[in-house]
């Protein structure tokens, strides 16, 4: 499953030229993987509640062509890898038909202690099913 989070770039997520910064393309990849969970039905709220949480130990970005303030960016997010101690998610960022980047994150799950630790199995079957 993939799912599609629209964000328009603000003027505060720019530099000097206009141009977006690329830390604020680590924010709108975290929106499109809430976003992707929530489509696939999964309350991130409530699973941190449950004491999981899913921090990225690896992220990569690939910057195609720059976006501007007020651009419409389009994310595309879907679970590419899933394991019982990690799952890697894929974003394609468009402005348009045009690809402006392409991303991964990697995320280990963890406890409230900060030690990593199995998906829960219904957790993990409700990731397979999604994905």
């Amino acid at each position: 499953m993939k799912s599609e989070t629209t964000i328009r770039v603000r003027y505060a997520e720019t530099d000097q030229m206009g141009v977006a910064h690329h830390s604020a393309y680590v924010a709108w990849l975290e929106l499109a993987r809430v976003d992707w969970l929530s489509a696939a039905g999964l309350d991130y709220a409530a699973i941190e509640e449950s004491g999981i949480f899913f921090p990225v130990v690896e992220l990569g970005l690939q910057y195609k062509r720059p976006a501007r303030f007020n651009d419409e960016v389009r994310v595309t997010c879907w679970l590419a890898e899933l394991a019982s101690r990690k799952f890697v998610m894929r974003y394609s960022l468009h402005i348009g038909e045009k690809e402006i980047a392409t991303a991964f994150t990697t995320h280990v799950p963890q406890d409230g202690e900060g030690k990593a630790r199995r998906l829960p199995a219904e957790l993990m079957r409700r990731l397979e099913r999604a994905r």
